[in-house]
C-alpha cells in the first residue's frame, strides 16, 4: 500500500518557514556574535536549501579548512531533522560594514562588554558610520548606565526618516541586549543608507522628496528674414534748377564793366 504524502496548506508553510528562519537566526546570533555576524539569507531550490551567512570575518566563520562551517551544518541538519546534504551553509563577507546596523550593534555590544564608557563607545560607532557615507545614524541605549536609576540616552547625527515607505526602504535597524554586572542594557541602532544607483551601498530608488533641477536647454535663436515691403514705390520730388538766359547774363556783365 502506497503512502499518500500529506498536503500542507500555504498558511502552515509560511508559518513553518518563518519559524525556521527565526530559530536559525537566533542560533547563529548566539554562535557567531564575535565574528561580526550580520544576518542570514535562506534560498530554497528544488535540489537543496542554501543558507548564506553574512559576517565581517568570514575566515572565522569557515574555520580551519572549513571545519567550523561543517560543524554548523551538522547541528542545523540534526536540529530540524533534515536529510544529509539537503541543506548547505555558505559564508559571505559584508562589503560595507559601516552601513550594516546589525554589525554596528554587535560592535557596540562588544565594546560595552569590555568595559568601555557608554558615551565613548556610542560616539565611536556613530563616527565610523558617518565616515562610511551614511545619511544619518541614531543610537539609543537604555538601562542602568551610570547610577541605579534606569534611563535612556539617544545619540543622533545626520538625516533620518521616521515614517512612510522611505523609512522601511532606506533605514536599516538592529536591536541587541548586553548583560552587565549592573543589569541588562538595551541597544537600538538605526542607519539611514545613502542612495546608490548600483544598489551596493544603498537602495536604487530615489527618495520621494528629492527634487532634481535640470539645466535649461540652449534655445536656437532664429534670425528673422530681411523686411521687404509690398507697397508700390512712390516717386520722390525733384528739386527745380534755376534757368538763366545767356542774353541776360551778357547785359549784366556789360553793365557791371561800365
Amino acid at each position: 500500500m502506497s503512502v499518500v504524502p500529506r498536503r500542507v496548506s500555504k498558511k502552515h508553510k509560511f508559518v513553518a518557514d518563518g519559524l525556521f528562519f527565526a530559530e536559525l537566526n537566533s542560533f547563529l546570533t548566539r554562535e557567531l556574535y564575535e565574528d561580526g555576524y550580520s544576518g542570514v539569507e535562506v534560498r530554497v531550490t528544488p535540489q537543496k536549501t542554501e543558507v548564506i551567512i553574512r559576517a565581517t570575518r568570514t575566515k572565522s566563520v569557515l574555520g580551519e579548512k572549513g571545519k567550523r562551517i561543517r560543524e554548523l551544518t551538522a547541528v542545523v541538519t540534526k536540529r530540524f531533522g533534515l536529510k544529509e546534504g539537503s541543506i548547505e551553509l555558505f559564508a559571505e563577507r559584508v562589503l560595507h560594514r559601516g552601513l550594516c546596523a546589525i554589525s554596528q550593534a554587535e560592535s557596540l555590544r562588544y565594546k560595552l562588554l569590555h568595559g568601555l564608557a557608554v558615551r565613548r563607545a556610542c560616539y565611536g560607532v556613530m563616527r565610523f558610520v558617518m565616515e562610511n557615507d551614511a545619511k544619518g545614524c541614531e543610537i539609543i541605549i537604555s538601562g542602568k548606565l551610570r547610577s541605579q536609576r534606569a534611563k535612556a540616552m539617544k545619540f543622533c547625527d545626520g538625516y533620518m526618516k521616521k515614517s512612510g515607505f522611505a523609512s522601511s526602504l532606506y533605514v536599516d535597524k538592529a536591536v541587541r541586549s548586553v548583560l552587565l554586572k549592573s543589569g541588562v542594557l538595551g541597544i537600538k541602532v538605526a542607519i539611514m543608507l545613502p542612495h546608490d544607483p548600483t544598489g551596493k551601498k544603498g537602495p536604487k530608488t530615489l527618495l520621494p522628496d528629492v527634487v532634481t533641477v535640470l539645466k535649461p536647454k540652449k534655445d536656437n535663436v532664429l534670425t528673422p528674414p530681411p523686411f521687404t515691403s509690398t507697397a508700390p514705390a512712390v516717386a520722390q520730388p525733384v528739386a527745380a534748377t534755376p534757368y538763366f538766359q545767356p542774353e541776360a547774363t551778357e547785359e549784366l556783365e556789360q553793365f557791371a564793366n561800365e
